[in-house]
């Protein structure tokens, strides 16, 4: 049976929109590039006709900047709405009140189909106030994201509490990233028919083949320091064993990246800023690698030695 949101059926990736706002956590601080809105409205619109109607965002991305560029990009159009509240340090309902507000009218009143906790701070105060959310019917469905199991299965907890369950659970899952699997969260979600949301699949760009040890990421970007030359060196070798694998299926490096994620059972979230990108997604509609492809591809990574984790990542 498809997963679903809220009687939706997910397509097999959804559309990340990260690198898409502009200031604070932007598109230049975080990938050291810049977004054009013309060109996004151009990729929305490619995206959106090939069938991709699952668009993932938060306030935080460009402090609003995302948000309001997908606002307007969907506008009149029937997506399914991802997004995100990020809570400070001490629990306060009315910040989150004040943060979906913002954030519903960027979209002209339409609520999320599902609203993510973004991360597990004050967990079950803000678990629950999002539980009266959605008794409200101000959003459609609660999410957490990077979480460990053990968060996970305690927002889960207080969701069934209020007669609900989770909407999905969303954590970096990539070839060079695999703590959800090894800590056995992929498999409960799988288990608990509740869908996993794997971001940085492509390791913001590590995974495409495009940088490597004598093209780097561009410098003082997030990315940069993620993934020096001296690193982009290492994973070369899995950056040739996904070329081999792919052409198979007639798949770029980064298209191989992708499929892996959804031949794993999740539902991989791609951040794309160029029509080209947008155009590529299409034949991930309907490729999944051979078990034998999968593992070749998993051994290589390990060879490398390279596990990348973020800073607000603990215990996944």
């Amino acid at each position: 049976m498809p997963n679903k949101i809220n009687e939706k059926e997910i397509p097999v990736l959804a559309i990340g929109t990260w690198a898409w706002g502009t200031g604070i956590n932007g598109s230049r601080m975080i990938f050291g590039t810049t977004t054009d809105k013309s060109t996004l409205k151009e990729v929305f619109r490619i995206a959106f006709d090939s069938g991709f109607i699952l668009w993932d965002t938060a306030a935080v991305y460009g402090m609003g900047n995302a948000e309001r560029i997908l606002g307007e990009c969907a506008k009149d159009k029937q997506i399914i709405l991802s997004d995100k509240y990020t809570p400070g340090k001490k629990f306060n309902g009315k910040a989150i009140d004040k943060s979906l507000s913002g954030s519903t009218q960027k979209f002209s009143g339409v609520i999320p189909d599902v609203y993510w906790l973004h991360t597990p701070v004050n967990l079950d105060e803000n678990v629950k106030y999002m539980c009266l959310l959605l008794k409200q019917k101000k959003i459609g469905s609660i999410g957490v994201s990077n979480c460990h199991m053990k968060q996970i299965k305690r927002a889960e907890k207080i969701l069934n509490q209020c007669g609900q369950s989770l909407a999905g659970v969303q954590n970096h899952y990539s070839l060079l990233y695999r703590g959800s699997e090894k800590t056995d969260i992929i498999e409960w979600c799988r288990d608990q028919s509740i869908p996993f949301f794997s971001y940085m699949t492509l390791e913001q760009g590590a995974l495409t083949g495009r940088f490597n040890s004598k093209n780097g990421f561009p410098i003082l970007s997030r990315r940069s320091f993620a993934f020096p030359k001296s690193k982009l060196k290492r994973i070369e070798v899995l950056h040739t064993e996904m070329k081999t694998i792919g052409e198979k299926y007639n798949l770029s490096i980064s298209d191989t990246a992708i499929a892996w994620a959804i031949s794993k059972g999740t539902v991989p979230i791609i951040g794309i800023t160029k029509p080209y990108q947008a155009q590529a997604l299409a034949k991930l509609n309907n490729v999944t690698l051979s078990e034998s492809d999968v593992a070749q591809l998993e051994l290589i990574a390990e060879k490398t030695g390279v596990e990348v984790s973020g800073s607000w990542e603990k215990g996944i």
